[in-house]
């Protein structure tokens, strides 16, 4: 079976971001049969999921896999519960919605992201059906947090992925910070976690 990561950018960053882009050349280099789609997630929420649903139907034979990071960690952690996939979350946010009412402000909507995109009131009540939509099923994660985190509290991730009845394997780093500098060197565990099977809950 040929398979497929779909790679979920960060809030306010573009298709082609670091992450992405490694996580892509490393594939091509030791796993060429792994192909990774870097989908452009600056759209409203719901326009995102569209998206990759209509990216998935086209390849009924594949096998898919989720990795996101931030924001990107929340939409592949919804699609991952959706489908029953497998899926890395780096630093993810847990609830969008209200991160974004708390680091941006109310106020302050619409607020800019591209000169095609402004994050509104709409897309931020979309974020938060999605988050209490989300049935955390028993598909397997891999949790990457560091503490150095210094925009999101990574132990709100702790606690809400703790509680999930999913196979949940959870690595916290000391300090690194929010975009997780040291991210190539995570990529080899990353393809082991998801061409292979680990039981362990918790490191």
């Amino acid at each position: 079976m040929k398979h497929k990561i779909i790679y979920f950018h960060g809030f306010q960053s573009q298709a082609h971001s670091v992450k992405g882009l490694l996580l892509r050349q490393y594939c091509a280099q030791y796993f060429p049969d792994v192909k990774v789609y870097l989908p452009d997630l600056n759209r409203p929420p719901c326009q995102v999921i569209e998206h990759i649903h209509s990216y998935m139907a086209q390849f009924p034979n594949h096998r898919f896999f989720c990795v996101g990071s931030s924001l990107g960690g929340f939409y592949a952690n919804y699609i991952a519960c959706l489908y029953g996939l497998k899926s890395v979350l780096i630093n993810p946010v847990v609830d969008p919605a209200l991160v974004f009412a708390e680091q941006i402000g109310m106020s302050n909507l619409p607020y800019s992201i591209t000169s095609s995109w402004a994050l509104q009131q709409l897309d931020l009540d979309d974020l938060a059906q999605m988050f209490t939509s989300i049935v955390l099923k028993r598909s397997e994660k891999l949790l990457l947090l560091q503490q150095g985190d210094e925009v999101l509290d990574y132990q709100q991730a702790q606690r809400y992925y703790m509680q999930s009845p999913s196979q949940c394997m959870m690595m916290t780093m000391h300090d690194g910070n929010h975009v997780m500098n040291n991210f190539a060197d995570k990529i080899p565990i990353i393809m082991m976690f998801l061409l292979q099977c680990f039981t362990a809950r918790k490191i």
